[in-house]
């Protein structure tokens, strides 16, 4: 999102300081939740998978997204915490009992799921490719790249692609 807004506005951005790159395309997207991510994680996937039935495990956004908005709250709590709980068991590389705990907060895994189940439905409200192709727009601003080798979240190539299309970062 602050690449959106820089690009959007580069004339209030003297600078950037970017963490966990995430550049929303539906290849990101996919390889969190599509099951590319499951081959590093397997039994945190199979728990993120658990609330949608085997039929509709062929679009998991779609899925979720009908859970996360259910009149039921039950039906809504459950996806909500298996989406939240598979983000916080795979953004360390090892186990963190504390950090799953923080996810699994029936208010913040409610909060994270849903809003990020919103965005990824809708392609992050982004053309495809677009903050890539529009780094033209804040190529002179200077920026800072901080980026964990072993995020599984946002993976380290679209930190190194975002930096090929950003000299001044």
């Amino acid at each position: 999102l602050a690449l959106a807004y820089a690009q959007t506005h580069p004339e209030r951005v003297s600078g950037l300081i970017l963490s966990g790159i995430f550049l929303g395309r539906d290849e990101d997207v996919n390889w969190f939740f599509n099951g590319k991510a499951a081959r590093i994680f397997p039994e945190a996937w199979e728990h993120f998978i658990e609330p949608i039935p085997p039929e509709e495990r062929d679009d998991l956004i779609g899925a979720f997204y009908k859970r996360l908005t259910s009149s039921n709250e039950i039906v809504r709590m459950g996806a909500a915490k298996a989406w939240s709980i598979w983000e916080g068991s795979s953004i360390t590389l090892l186990p963190d009992k504390k950090v799953v705990d923080h996810f699994s907060d029936p208010h913040i895994a409610l909060s994270i799921a849903r809003i990020e189940c919103h965005y990824f439905r809708n392609h992050c409200f982004f053309r495809p490719n677009q903050l890539l192709e529009q780094m033209d727009r804040i190529g002179d601003i200077p920026g800072y790249i901080v980026h964990g080798r072993y995020d599984m979240v946002c993976p380290i190539d679209q930190a190194v692609l975002l930096q090929q299309r950003w000299p001044a970062a």
